[in-house]
């Protein structure tokens, strides 16, 4: 899973003019394409024993299939949102809605893996910046006061999507075929994004300001770019995220199948069990973000005290349940395993929008997105499936949790130096002060 951060600056009002009407359903359609995005990215996990059987594939070609979509979105969210701010927000995410959906259309027609392979990769493609380009359009027309309450609910799409395209998929495969799994997907998102432009308008959500930024913005962002990797703290956070990725997606990834082999549940019973598994991942990640923040007021280098604790918290509950037989104890431990793996999201969020200017948080968070992707959740499914081959699916889940041991030592490594790399951030947010009206949007 990806999240991204508003790439309007805290201290602007963008929403001046807006109808509060309009502006939630703005809201909502743009949440409702953010929903069908991981419908199309997760319902394959769903169909994957059925794909296994019928293509005769491995884990690894499996594996594949799930990671190309994340590798696509790692590499490729960077450079299309900025093309995104440049050709205009509103058609940019219509024309990535219409291509992830007609390739999800293309999975549904595939006759063979190869076909298949291509399909999800233009899948990834269109993906790959839907989430940073969403969440700058949703701060954008409400006011700045509820910008925090509106990332959190935005993001939390991802995880009702994942949760609605794996128990759904499962579902309509049992049901009609796995062919229509992708289909069903496809036709919801083809809708929506014919829908999306006639409704959403550019000229009423984009700020005026955005104009002066286009003519004047690159040279005066010189500098605060610099803040993406000029300290060792917020690489920490991008590698330990990363990192803790790895295990988050290899096992929202696997679960439907490991269900199937283990527990001998059938695609529909499988789809809805792997779904309960998502969202206490998601409850979980939400929980662990309000902890964060309520015991960090005083101390800020909890977050990342914090974030080892997570890290090391999921390892143990993880690989306790794993040396388990199957049965009612393994779920459990799996289920609070889920609850505390993605409770890093938060707290390397916040690290990162610390570290960085305030004029790139949205290219600091898409720099989070691509480490998320690159580290973690395009590798940890094949890694994963390539183990399987070789071992087993429940030896390969096995040895999956021991990632969060990495992680929580890249955190361990980036506490040494988070106070002084703070000091260094604030500092050049007021040397670079004066630049301020010139460089306020970037997403």
């Amino acid at each position: 899973m990806a999240y991204h951060h508003s790439s309007v600056d805290d201290e602007e009002d963008t929403s001046a003019g807006i109808p509060r009407r309009y502006a939630w359903i703005v809201f909502a359609l743009t949440f409702g394409l953010l929903i069908s995005d991981y419908m199309s990215r997760q319902v394959l996990n769903a169909v994957f024993p059925i794909l296994k059987i019928e293509w005769a594939l491995s884990d690894s070609q499996l594996g594949l299939l799930s990671g190309i979509v994340a590798l696509m979105v790692g590499l490729l969210t960077f450079p299309l949102s900025l093309m995104a701010d440049r050709f205009g927000r509103v058609k940019s995410l219509a024309l990535m809605a219409m291509l992830w959906s007609l390739a999800t259309l293309g999975c549904a027609l595939a006759e063979n893996y190869q076909h298949m392979l291509i399909a999800r990769f233009m899948v990834g493609v269109g993906e790959a910046a839907y989430g940073s380009v969403g969440i700058a359009v949703v701060v954008s027309v409400f006011p700045k006061s509820m910008r925090a309450t509106l990332a959190s609910a935005f993001m939390a799409g991802g995880l009702f999507g994942s949760v609605l395209g794996i128990a759904l998929g499962g579902a309509i495969a049992a049901k009609l075929g796995w062919r229509w799994s992708f289909a069903s997907m496809a036709l919801f998102g083809l809708v929506l994004a014919v829908l999306y432009p006639l409704v959403v308008k550019e000229a009423r959500i984009a700020p005026q300001r955005l104009a002066s930024f286009r003519n004047k913005g690159k040279t005066v962002l010189k500098r605060p770019l610099r803040t993406l990797y000029s300290t060792r703290s917020v690489i920490g956070a991008y590698v330990g995220s990363g990192l803790q990725m790895f295990v988050t997606g290899s096992l929202i990834v696997w679960m439907p199948s490991y269900l199937n082999r283990y527990y001998a549940m059938g695609e529909a019973k499988a789809g809805s069990v792997a779904a309960i598994m998502v969202l206490c991942c998601g409850a979980g990640a939400i929980m662990c973000g309000m902890l964060s923040d309520r015991l960090c007021r005083q101390s800020p280098l909890r977050k990342i005290e914090i974030s080892i604790a997570y890290c090391l918290g999921s390892c143990l509950l993880l690989s306790l349940a794993l040396i388990l037989p199957a049965g009612p104890v393994q779920l459990v431990l799996i289920g609070m395993g889920m609850l505390v793996v993605a409770g890093t999201n938060g707290t390397c969020a916040a690290m990162v929008a610390n570290l960085t200017h305030y004029s790139v948080h949205g290219t600091a968070f898409a720099t989070l997105t691509l480490a998320n992707n690159l580290l973690g959740l395009a590798p940890g499914p094949f890694f994963t499936g390539r183990v399987s081959d070789v071992i087993g699916l429940h030896g390969a889940l096995q040895w999956m949790p021991l990632m969060s041991i990495a992680a929580a030592a890249v955190f361990f490594y980036t506490r040494h130096h988070y106070l002084n790399d703070v000091d260094r951030a604030k500092v050049q947010d007021a040397v670079d002060a004066p630049c301020k009206p010139a460089c306020e949007v970037l997403s």
